[in-house]
């Protein structure tokens, strides 16, 4: 489980990183001034050439990678709600290196979600703990 929570640390630092990333990038190339194949396509073609892009989604590809790597080893019930700490480490780098401001309300909402993370990685704690019942055999089935 150690291993599993350090990739989890790792890519979520990335999510953060590649999202901090995209905001500055999509700031840069100016807001979507109405919904329309045309804008579309500037917005494509103007984020194409974006370095706070390419470095975003670079970020938000080695995010993927690590969830891939998670879930490959560990159960979906325990590391995909663990990925709900994105939303902390994204709130933390919004504060810090976009400036957001970010409500008492919104706080609290991230410590229900740390909460929840706890509640989720001690559950896995206690099946590591809980011993396994042995399987029934053949001939204990049969008396």
């Amino acid at each position: 489980m150690t291993k599993l929570l350090i990739i989890l640390i790792v890519g979520l630092f990335c999510e953060a990183v590649g999202v901090v990333y995209l905001k500055k990038g999509l700031t840069e190339i100016g807001t979507v001034k109405k919904i329309s194949v045309s804008e579309v396509l500037r917005v494509i073609k103007t984020g194409a050439a974006n370095q706070r892009i390419w470095l975003g989604l670079a970020f938000e590809t080695a995010f993927f990678v690590a969830l891939l790597i998670m879930m490959s080893k560990g159960s979906v019930s325990f590391v995909w709600p663990l990925t709900s700490l994105s939303f902390v480490f994204t709130t933390f780098a919004a504060k810090i290196y976009l400036h957001e401001p970010v409500s008492p309300l919104r706080w609290s909402g991230v410590m229900l979600i740390m909460l929840g993370a706890g509640l989720i990685s001690y559950s896995e704690k206690l099946l590591e703990q809980k011993p396994m019942a042995a399987p029934v055999t053949q001939s204990e089935s049969a008396q």
